[in-house]
């Protein structure tokens, strides 16, 4: 038994369109995890494309904040097993350090 499908034509037009419009359509954004362990962010420098987040979750027992060194964002103090989360939306090479702890220090390449 076959089962006969319906014939479908697309216009030129339209098939250009629909071309244009795979093309066009943004990949997936990520989402990746930092996590703040004994004094240090996990991992410490990462590569992301526009459009990702990261989301920083502190496994320390001491508050720890995460602030960029531009000033393009900044957390408050996250106690143990909080999180925050950020998206990038500019390319760009982004240092990060804590707050309260300024030795610990991060760095985030967007492309």
């Amino acid at each position: 038994m076959f089962l006969r499908l319906p014939r479908i034509s697309l216009s030129l037009g339209m098939a250009a369109g629909l071309a244009t419009l795979a093309f066009c359509m943004p990949a997936f954004a990520k989402d990746v995890t930092v996590t703040i362990s004994n004094f240090a962010f996990a991992p410490a420098a990462m590569t992301i494309a526009v459009g990702d987040t990261v989301t920083f979750v502190n496994g320390d027992d001491t508050i720890h904040s995460v602030i960029a060194d531009d000033g393009s964002f900044h957390s408050d103090g996250l106690d143990t097993n909080d999180k925050v989360t950020f998206t990038f939306s500019k390319a760009g090479k982004i240092g990060y350090h804590c707050g309260l702890h300024p030795f610990m220090k991060g760095t985030i390449v967007v492309q």
